[in-house]
């Protein structure tokens, strides 16, 4: 009976250190869970972020297709006045050399016309040719006046093209700094992307093996080599992922034991 009494209280104080050590692990797996549940829901905030950043990228994207297309657009109107006021130079030039060249046919024709004056009293006969100089003379100017009134409206024109130029340059100018604004962006957005889906990597819950505990036999140290349990992960302090209430959540990083290196 002694025997059988010793026995049964050394059964019972098994049973007790068994339920203590139940209740542990239930305490653990409790907290373990608690913090999977934490770093879902961190891990959806992500999820929502990232794609709120694609959608707004692929915004921009659009925005900077649209600004090239009008920038295009742009450049083709300001070649084609570029060519309109060559060609509208080009006919002053013909116009003002047709001009002087008039200029010198009345001048001539003037000197003519002084010439036959002089002699008209002896030359009778030099009235017709006067009178042919004279309207030739007036056809002349009739011809240099219409020359001139169209010079004055190309010269007319060229300054509504030139002024229409200047305006096109300014608004071309205007819109590639736009354009690189938009790439400004698109290149920060592009950042950002990049550094949400490289949290999304650290905030992804750990592989559970034997023991409830994660395996890192395959994280090895890029400084010595050292692989398994000379790794040990701690909490970067200087990357704050979010905030539980007033609770910082905190990034990891790796430690290896051996080297002291931090990756």
């Amino acid at each position: 009976m002694n025997d059988l009494e010793k026995q049964l209280s050394e059964t019972k104080n098994e049973l007790n250190k068994t339920k203590s050590e139940l209740g542990s692990t239930a305490s653990e797996l409790q907290k373990i869970k608690n913090d999977l549940n934490s770093t879902k829901t961190t891990l959806d905030s992500t999820k929502l972020e990232l794609n709120n950043t694609k959608s707004m990228l692929t915004k921009t994207q659009a925005e900077v297709e649209n600004n090239q297309e009008t920038i295009d657009n742009l450049t083709q109107e300001v070649e084609n006045l570029n060519s309109q006021f060559n060609e509208a130079n080009v006919k002053i030039n013909e116009l003002e050399s047709n001009l002087n060249n008039k200029e010198s046919e009345i001048s001539n024709l003037n000197s003519e016309l002084d010439s036959f004056k002089a002699k008209a009293s002896e030359l009778e006969s030099a009235q017709e040719e006067i009178s042919s100089l004279n309207t030739q003379i007036q056809e002349l100017s009739s011809q240099l006046a219409a020359e001139t009134e169209e010079k004055d409206n190309l010269n007319t024109q060229l300054g509504e093209l030139n002024n229409l130029l200047l305006q096109k340059d300014s608004e071309l100018e205007e819109l590639r700094g736009n354009l690189g604004d938009k790439d400004k962006l698109v290149a920060a957005q592009t950042a950002r992307l990049e550094e949400v889906e490289g949290e999304l990597q650290e905030l992804k819950p750990p592989n559970m093996g034997t023991g409830g505990f994660a395996s890192e036999e395959r994280i090895t140290c890029p400084m010595c080599g050292a692989v398994g349990g000379n790794i040990k992960s701690v909490e970067d302090k200087s990357k704050v992922l979010s905030y539980v209430g007033h609770i910082p959540m905190y990034a990891k990083k790796h430690v290896c034991k051996k080297c002291g290196y931090e990756f």
